[in-house]
């Protein structure tokens, strides 16, 4: 099949590129590893190209990110002066919190301005914009490629390794809903191109290894798990100072949130986590063809993909909150159960 790319974006961002000598990549409040390993994908293409670059996001990179390689370069202040950027993996304001509460968006404002994503959101960042989304995609890693195949930007065996583990991750290893046809010969691309998919698994998999006080959290957490829509809907809720304590080892919500969806009759698992300044977080993963969890967190003004989604919100309490999203999960798995009949 052919793998050529048609964005009519590309050229604009083409110009973009070619006319800056510094460029900032910008990531979202809450990297995974698509984020950050197309992050560093575009580092090292851009680099490859004479440009300078440097990563941003707004909060430290979880330590179950550490197994891609160049994590560390990833700072939380924006560089004095910069001519370009790119947001990756992000189309919503929401999750840029931390570029309003340091009072660095306005930086952005005056520069050229470049989001690649491929979540199918509405773009509601409050900056003049081009905006390459392409919802067909499993990861922004994807689209990352098609385009550079479009513009003949090189891939070296570093860069397709960055890619591969971004669309690995996003995929579930090429299990989800969303993973085409052309997804698979993406990566059968990356490998010709140098990606050595044992190698990043092996490396993935040491990173996993967990402290044991981490794993006794995880029992606590699992023995916290509560059910509803006859059992279709797991629940577990993070408090603040849990968040404090756990975090900066590996993210509860990651330790946790794929033990749910394993659970029996389970269709829908979700996250909770609480803040102390109001604000709730929710990782959502649906399966067992309960395509439910992008439509639940855009409900909360959220977005991502069918089978995995999140939202950050501060215009609920959590009580509130709570016994919304056990009605509208009900709501939403019996219309899918509808459509199965």
């Amino acid at each position: 099949m052919s793998l050529q790319s048609n964005y009519p974006e590309a050229t604009q961002i083409d110009s973009i590129i070619k006319d800056a000598e510094h460029i900032v990549v910008v990531q979202a409040d809450n990297p995974d590893a698509d984020s950050l390993a197309s992050s560093l994908a575009l580092e090292q293409i851009m680099g490859e190209q004479g440009k300078t670059v440097t990563l941003y996001c707004g909060i430290d990179i979880s330590s179950y990110l550490h197994y891609i390689p160049g994590w560390d370069r990833v700072v939380k202040e924006l560089p004095a002066k910069f001519d370009a950027a790119i947001l990756v993996d992000c189309s919503s304001f929401t999750l840029l919190e931390q570029l309003e509460k340091t009072n660095q968006l306005g930086a952005l404002r005056t520069r050229p301005f470049v989001i690649i994503d491929h979540h199918a959101v509405e773009n509601d960042v409050p900056i003049n914009n081009i905006a390459l989304v392409d919802s067909g995609s499993v990861a922004t890693g994807e689209v990352l490629y098609l385009l550079a195949q479009q513009l003949d930007w090189p891939i070296d065996s570093t860069s397709a390794s960055l890619l591969s583990s971004s669309i690995l991750a996003d995929s579930l290893g090429l299990t989800v809903e969303s993973t085409s046809a052309r997804s698979i010969h993406v990566l059968a691309e990356l490998v010709e191109h140098g990606a050595n998919l044992a190698e990043l698994e092996t490396r993935r998999r040491a990173a996993m290894s967990k402290p044991r006080d981490i794993i006794s959290y995880k029992g606590q957490l699992l023995q916290r798990i509560e059910y509803y829509c006859d059992n279709q809907l797991a629940l577990v809720t993070i408090p603040w100072d849990e968040i404090q304590t756990y975090s900066p080892f590996y993210n509860p919500a990651v330790l946790v949130l794929e033990e749910l969806r394993m659970a029996e009759d389970v269709k829908l698992a979700v996250v909770l986590k609480l803040y102390p300044d109001g604000k709730i977080t929710g990782k959502l993963r649906s399966n067992f063809g309960a395509k439910v969890a992008g439509e639940l967190a855009e409900h909360f003004e959220g977005g991502g993909h069918p089978s995995a989604a999140g939202f950050k919100t501060k215009a609920w309490q959590y009580d509130a909150l709570k016994q919304e999203l056990i009605t509208k999960s009900t709501a939403l798995l019996q219309k899918e159960a509808q459509k199965e009949s």
